[in-house]
């Protein structure tokens, strides 16, 4: 599947170290305090100790026009975990002031972003068509991230890694 993306010249290919799920942001890392941020991991970590581990499936791969992606399902497993973090930002700053939409979730692995746009994406998609392999995967665990994207591509440092341990 990587030569197909790298040979379209559409796609910017994700590092394998680099492949991740978004499930929920909290804002630029000069925008949150140590101490919040260090509550708002506790409060995670211990909201997450209650939750089992999930499984889940990735795939079958999907092409659009910000990029190439592996959808997570089922939804609702991975949105528990989600609203877990948002509960837990919002026992720290209000719930009124948690970051993101609720209601906006769609998990997903993305594994190219789009380095253009206005190319057709009809070859690519036709390439990657056979490709519809559904991997199931365990998650067991969240990493709260210190998130930059500064060479076109999302880079992290890991700040607390809590568990699903339920």
């Amino acid at each position: 599947m990587r030569t197909h993306l790298e040979e379209a010249d559409v796609f910017d290919p994700i590092p394998f170290e680099w492949l991740h799920m978004t499930l929920q942001g909290m804002g630029f890392a000069d925008e949150v305090s140590d101490e919040d941020l260090t509550a708002i991991g506790a409060e995670t970590a211990k909201r997450l100790a209650e939750l089992r581990p999930i499984s889940v499936e990735l795939g079958p791969v999907v092409v659009d026009a910000e990029g190439v992606h592996l959808p997570v399902r089922p939804v609702e497993a991975v949105a528990a975990v989600r609203r877990g973090i948002r509960e837990s930002i919002g026992t720290v700053w209000g719930k009124d002031h948690v970051p993101e939409a609720e209601d906006r979730f769609y998990p997903h692995v993305s594994l190219a972003y789009a380095n253009t746009s206005g190319s057709s994406l009809a070859p690519i998609r036709e390439a990657l068509s056979r490709h519809t392999e559904v991997v199931p995967v365990t998650l067991t665990r969240v990493s709260l991230i210190d998130l930059n994207r500064d060479e076109g591509m999302y880079r992290w440092k890991v700040v607390a890694t809590p568990l699903l341990d339920g």
